[in-house]
């Protein structure tokens, strides 16, 4: 490496750290674990999931996205056991790269995944809005939603403990909408500044100028204090399926959200594209790691890695860096990180609440397929209403049933409008579930008329309904009628598709 890609990858490591401290300290605290935790799976993240990682573009983390799984399970389970599951994730993330898992996580419905991060973000606002106000966030969504007049309330006292908090997150706010609104008319000297970073120190100098009474970061002092691993009788939990079936929701969701995460940095650079197995065994290792030490579980994190690649970043050794930079901020300046106030770090998050909810993506899957958005509707209100593993099962299934639904129905559009002619078009799956409205369409043709039967937008017929055409054309003809149908067509149509390539 020379001296001058050494520089870019420091640059680059320089400005992810910059992102990456302040959603560390943020996602533990939105996790209800100590600011430690979110720092050692940052410095993990960084440096040995960096390592090894199959997506060299991509840099690893907490991430907001598993704050709803996290917090579910520490609620349930406590934060011992808690440990053990991210461990046994860890794990599972290991064999699944191992056995070539990683390319079937790709393989998830647009309104389910969408929907997913836009549940997820819902509930990160909900929940950070009350730490915001330096309140503590109800048990479940659904209470956070709901309390959340009564937060305002709170906010607006301007003689209670909250209202001092309340405006330190929302000029946190006014900072990080004003920075990336601005940004692009800054210098490049500046520009290059995370909004994150902005936000939060901006919030921090006022806080800490003002001396003002509000909550602000605690952090242990030491690396060694940062360390918090489970007990031998917390392993013990793991003869009970419930705890079995937490870390198998924790690697299913922290894999998709890591390959995903890697499949769309890919798009970001030119550089070597990612390889899934190996990018899943890295998380593997490195949840294994953090299970085994007490910190939080890590992913791959977009909003890090994407700032990686535009800070001019072309190996994985920025990512790695990043996660050293962390390690000696803890190590030797852990009094910096205790004068940032907890209402600004919540409202960074509630601002990555808000975009997780990407409004142009409902207006995308709205333009493709209507029963796309309904799967997204049902999925993102059930993952608020009960729970987020809850709702993916919901969703999952609701793409499936959708997906069946597509697969064995048959579209049929009659154009009658040239005089004497009829052009009959059929698109989708002919199969018997379709034979109803497929008879119903043939028997309303004029039998005078010249019909064009157009099957070349089919993916498939059955031999049933292959049938009831040619008897259709057999009873025309005997009236008089006549017909066009490329029965050679539809005969390739009819078979499966490895007699399709012998033919």
């Amino acid at each position: 490496m020379t001296l001058n890609q050494v520089a870019k990858e420091a640059l680059g490591s320089v400005v992810v750290f910059l992102v990456a401290l302040p959603l560390c300290l943020g996602i533990a605290i939105a996790s209800g674990v100590s600011p430690a935790a979110g720092l050692l799976s940052g410095i993990v993240g960084g440096i040995v999931v960096g390592l090894l990682a199959g997506s060299p573009m991509q840099v690893s983390g907490p991430a907001a996205g598993l704050v709803v799984i996290v917090v579910d399970i520490i609620q349930n389970h406590g934060l011992g056991r808690f440990s053990v599951i991210v461990a046994v994730a860890g794990l599972l993330q290991l064999i699944a790269g191992k056995v070539q898992m990683g390319r079937w996580f790709r393989a998830v419905s647009p309104g389910v995944l969408h929907a997913m991060l836009a549940g997820i973000g819902v509930l990160i606002a909900a929940s950070q809005l009350h730490v915001m106000i330096d309140d503590a966030p109800q048990v479940s969504g659904v209470a956070n939603l709901l309390a959340l007049p009564g937060a305002v309330t709170k906010a607006l006292h301007a003689q209670g403990p909250h209202h001092v908090a309340a405006l330190i997150g929302l000029f946190t706010l006014f900072l990080l909408v004003g920075w990336n609104l601005l940004r692009a008319h800054l210098p490049k000297s500046l520009a290059v500044l995370p909004a994150p970073l902005v936000a939060v120190g901006g919030a921090t100098a006022v806080a800490f100028g003002l001396e003002l009474p509000i909550n602000y970061v605690d952090v242990p002092s030491g690396v060694g204090a940062m360390i918090n691993p489970p007990s031998w009788a917390d392993f013990a939990a793991l003869r009970e399926p419930a705890v079995i079936g937490a870390a198998i929701a924790l690697a299913c969701v922290a894999s998709a959200e890591a390959l995903l995460s890697a499949a769309a940095v890919d798009k970001l650079h030119g550089g070597a594209r990612s390889d899934l197995n190996k990018e899943l065994r890295a998380q593997g290792v490195g949840n294994v790691l953090l299970g085994l030490l007490g910190g939080l579980p890590v992913t791959g994190v977009i909003v890090r890695s994407s700032a990686n690649v535009q800070s001019g970043a072309t190996t994985r050794w920025s990512a790695v860096m990043h996660g050293v930079w962390l390690l000696v901020t803890v190590a030797f300046a852990p009094f910096v990180l205790e004068i940032i106030p907890v209402a600004s770090l919540a409202g960074v998050l509630v601002y990555v609440g808000y975009k997780l909810v990407n409004v142009a993506a409902i207006r995308e899957l709205w333009a493709k397929s209507r029963g796309d958005v309904a799967v997204y509707g049902v999925t993102l209100v059930s993952i608020v209403a009960t729970s987020l593993l809850t709702g993916l099962i919901i969703g999952v299934a609701l793409s499936v049933a959708l997906l069946a639904w597509r697969i064995s129905h048959v579209n049929v559009s009659v154009d009658d409008s040239v005089e004497g002619e009829v052009h009959i078009h059929l698109r989708g799956a002919a199969t018997f579930v379709g034979l109803p409205a497929l008879f119903q369409a043939l028997e309303q043709v004029d039998p005078s008329a010249v019909v064009t039967l157009h099957v070349e937008r089919l993916s498939y017929i059955d031999h049933a309904t292959i049938e009831m055409i040619a008897d259709w054309e057999r009873r025309r003809e005997t009236m008089g009628g006549t017909l066009a149908i490329q029965w050679d067509t539809l005969q390739t149509l009819s078979l499966n598709p490895r007699e399709r390539l012998v033919v």
